[in-house]
């Protein structure tokens, strides 16, 4: 049914148990698997931690070791799972839309993800990524609580 399933993952641990429930649905159908990881660009005005706290280069580096960090564990828990495994790496200014035109692409057919990434007023404000993609994908969503 599904050949090549899109895992996005920020590296947090409801992103983990979606990876492993993805992972665990491919090896069953036999499906690849093609992780991606989105970072955002830097911006000088901004309210994240992250980007307050760094130069642009101290940030770009810092996420990109993140991200390395994060595919590398998909990767792994993937091999040992006996799954094929892909992974790309984004910068993009709105990641549901960096997860959409990975998935198409990469030929996906399937993305699974995490219910939401940020907690309490920040996803009100900002939208959850989950629900943009659910909204703007034709590619079916399995999305992992």
């Amino acid at each position: 049914m599904y050949t090549n399933i899109l895992i996005p993952t920020d590296g947090s641990e409801l992103a983990g148990k979606a990876v492993e429930h993805g992972i665990a649905l491919a090896k069953r159908i036999g499906a690849k698997v093609t992780a991606l990881t989105v970072l955002l660009p830097f911006h000088v005005l901004t309210t994240d931690v992250r980007m307050i706290e760094d130069t642009p280069a101290q940030y770009k580096a810092r996420m990109q070791h993140h991200a390395e960090q994060t595919l590398g564990a998909v990767a792994r828990a993937a091999l040992t799972a006996g799954v094929t495994c892909e992974t790309v790496h984004v910068e993009h200014e709105h990641p549901y839309r960096a997860i959409i035109e990975t998935a198409e692409s990469k030929g996906c057919d399937l993305i699974v993800m995490a219910s939401h990434g940020r907690r309490g007023i920040s996803a009100v404000v900002l939208g959850s990524e989950t629900v943009k993609v659910l909204t703007h994908c034709k590619i079916p969503v399995l999305v992992h609580r």
